[in-house]
């Protein structure tokens, strides 16, 4: 059997390619697809983002996790989630169909309600691959992951692109969404040679329910929180205005939460069977907090540096209602990784209530925010959710501090060079599109004078977590 570092180092690299190709491929296509679309389209696709999302999270109920960490797994467990999930699944179908038409009334939109109709399909299907999505964790077998993102990816991106092209509008989105989760759920049943025994067993249920459950009402508050954004500026704004909100959301996201599940998901089940060896579990978690603030504060800085030109050449200017949200947003998403991982550390510790007290005070804290800032506009609810972020992030180290004594202040003082180091280059680059003459020369020479500037500084500086990121690959070239 492999050692753990260099299964970790596997499923990190595969669950790079899972993200990246996949996630690239899916970023050139939204890409091709926005500049044919207008932000209307994008916006009432995000209407129901809060709908759908909330109905994602009770179909999981936490049990996908409770499994990946349970030791001794069997059968019966799994296929007592699956049914779980497909009833549940069926269920919320139901509810969101009849649904439908006071939707479209409370947006103030008809065609959301047949939009609604169709979308929901996605809870069904996708309901029946969540346990073949558990096998490939546990497994830590991000490489048949990859080659299922990639493939979904490039068959689904060239539908909703012709879509598009041929005047389709929003349904282009719908399609393509649909089918993506159709494909996906086929190819993993394909793969995944696992298939549900005709058993449901009640005290399996309640044995994953009772970590599952704490899980639950944490996502439930977590989503709720996350998609009431779009939930107010749908109701009180444009769907215009949604749609310029919606993607400068998605283009902040992409590099902080793909990085972030990448390492989010292989450190979870890596670090779940050191979960008993205290010193050997805080070294590798600092570790990781490390090299992903390494990673991922240049890449928050940079896009923040070179959002202008960026959107106007991607995009083209019918968008730039987005640049200044997209600048903003950068800096919100660049404290995602460490909130990410300080939380899984409580999942691996199986504190699954200090992670449910963490998320209520979190969320309390997020409304009053909120509530402060909606009468200010779009932009005053953007640097609401930037302070709020900051200081979330002193709650969710207070536990970390309590199980593997590295809380806020250690935390933050390992990351101050990091920090530093990412915050010079953003100066850097801003002054290269500053003085740029046009467009292209603005994206082109701001992305490259930083990327010299990050790594040379970091190797003549020597930050260790260059020496990891360099072995990762003197690994994948073995």
């Amino acid at each position: 059997m492999s050692s753990l570092k260099d299964k970790t180092v596997k499923g990190v690299i595969w669950s790079a390619v899972d993200r990246f190709s996949a996630q690239g491929v899916k970023f050139v296509f939204s890409i091709l697809v926005a500049r044919l679309l207008v932000p209307e389209d994008y916006g009432v696709i995000a209407m129901l983002g809060i709908f759908m999302a909330v109905s994602q999270t009770f179909i999981d109920s936490g049990f996908g996790t409770a499994l990946i960490r349970k030791i001794d797994r069997t059968e019966t467990d799994f296929s007592t989630v699956f049914y779980f999930n497909i009833a549940v699944a069926s269920v919320l179908y139901i509810i969101l169909f009849f649904s439908a038409p006071a939707i479209a009334n409370f947006y103030e939109t008809p065609l959301l309600e047949s939009v609604t109709k169709v979308v929901a399909l996605n809870l069904i299907i996708n309901s029946l691959s969540g346990i073949h999505n558990a096998k490939l964790s546990i497994a830590i077998d991000f490489k048949s992951r990859a080659k299922i993102s990639i493939i979904t990816t490039l068959l689904t991106g060239a539908v909703g692109l012709w879509m598009a092209y041929a005047g389709y509008g929003v349904w282009a989105l719908v399609v393509q969404n649909l089918f993506s989760s159709v494909l996906r759920t086929v190819m993993l049943w394909i793969i995944v040679k696992w298939r549900p025994r005709l058993v449901f067993s009640w005290k399996s249920f309640k044995e994953l329910f009772s970590f599952g459950s704490k899980l639950l009402t944490s996502a439930l508050l977590d989503t709720l929180y996350n998609n009431i954004y779009t939930l107010i500026i749908g109701k009180i704004f444009s769907p215009s205005t949604l749609g310029v909100y919606s993607k400068a959301s998605t283009l902040a996201q992409f590099p902080s939460s793909n990085i972030t599940s990448v390492l989010q998901g292989v450190t979870f089940p890596v670090l779940s069977t050191i979960q008993n060896e205290e010193d050997r579990l805080a070294d590798a978690y600092k570790r990781f907090l490390k090299l992903s603030a390494f990673v991922i504060f240049p890449l928050m800085v940079g896009l923040s540096a070179v959002a202008d030109p960026f959107i106007r050449l991607a995009l083209t200017d019918k968008w730039e209602g987005a640049i200044y949200l997209l600048q903003i947003m950068c800096f919100w998403m660049m404290w995602y990784p460490i909130h990410a991982i300080n939380l899984n550390l409580l999942q691996v510790k199986g504190r699954s209530d200090y992670f449910l007290k963490l998320e209520v005070i979190k969320k309390i804290q997020g409304v009053l925010v909120l509530c402060i800032t909606v009468p200010m506009g779009i932009i005053a609810m953007c640097y609401g959710s930037l302070i709020s972020s900051i200081i979330c992030l002193v709650w969710n180290t207070h536990y970390t501090k309590k199980l593997i004594d590295y809380g806020f202040f250690a935390q933050m003082k390992d990351l101050l060079p990091i920090i530093a180091h990412a915050l010079v280059m953003g100066l850097i680059v801003a002054l290269v599109v500053y003085f740029m003459p046009t467009l292209w020369l603005k994206l082109v020479v701001g992305v490259l004078a930083g990327m010299v500037y990050y790594i040379a500084g970091a190797y003549i500086m020597k930050f260790p977590e260059m020496d990891e990121l360099l072995a990762i690959l003197k690994l994948k070239r073995k």
